[in-house]
């Protein structure tokens, strides 16, 4: 884990404090704030190194329940941690997400502050897609705590009082080798210069992936980290 966490701080700007979950995790800060969860849990779990979104639910047990029911599938969990309990599934199309319950910052979410500026789905249905999320999650057109999910042209919006937290396109292609292609979550990370967290990344042993060049101009880049975990840099 030490790695990654220079990895990040060298790209990101991150610094670091204890997770309250044990040894084998860690709270990634930016400007003091939290932006992400690091845990040194791939090979323990057998599953890849990815950045994976969770996303809070009331009942982790029946959340899990309605991802079943739904022909998706409950990869580990629950599982019992000291501030709560989570589960990481995948839906129908393969792409991983996590679901938790338990103690949650009311200050802290996806595009606002320092955390991160948006989740990104491509998958291979945007309709399909948004109303299994919406069943399993209760994202829906008019929901009481803020969330709505809106869909736009070709792709849907979940927004939190007006600011946008995710998106969910097509473009995802399940039986693909590719991991840039194939159905998943994007995080999204803003960076003060997208250019020198290239530069940085490439330093630290990990790739670009998109775009193909690293020219000062770049808008957002997809960077692959060491491990093989995909993340975009983008402005702000």
């Amino acid at each position: 884990m030490s790695a990654s966490q220079a990895f990040y701080g060298d790209v990101l700007g991150w610094t670091y404090r204890r997770a309250g979950l044990g040894d084998d995790f860690c709270v990634a800060l930016s400007d003091g704030l939290p932006v992400a969860g690091i845990g040194a849990l791939a090979s323990s779990l057998q599953v890849a190194v990815s950045w994976t979104p969770y996303f809070a639910v009331s009942d982790v047990d029946a959340a899990a329940a309605r991802i079943r029911e739904r022909g998706a599938t409950v990869a580990v969990g629950p599982l019992a941690f000291h501030s709560g309990r989570a589960a990481l599934a995948t839906d129908p199309d393969g792409a991983a997400f996590g679901i938790w319950e338990g103690a949650v910052r009311s200050d802290w979410t996806v595009g606002r502050g320092s955390a991160p500026a948006w989740l990104e789905l491509r998958t291979r249905d945007t309709a399909d897609a948004a109303r299994f999320y919406s069943q399993v999650l209760g994202w829906a057109p008019e929901t009481e705590d803020g969330f709505t999910l809106v869909h736009e042209e070709d792709h849907a919006v979940l927004r939190q009082d007006d600011q946008v937290v995710a998106k969910i396109r097509d473009g995802g292609v399940r039986a693909t080798p590719d991991p840039q292609i194939r159905p998943r979550w994007h995080v999204y990370y803003r960076v003060p210069e997208v250019s020198a967290s290239v530069s940085a990344a490439l330093n630290g042993g990990g790739s670009l992936v998109s775009p193909p060049d690293a020219s000062p101009a770049l808008r957002e880049a997809t960077l692959r980290d060491p491990d093989g975990a995909l993340f975009t840099v983008t402005p702000g």
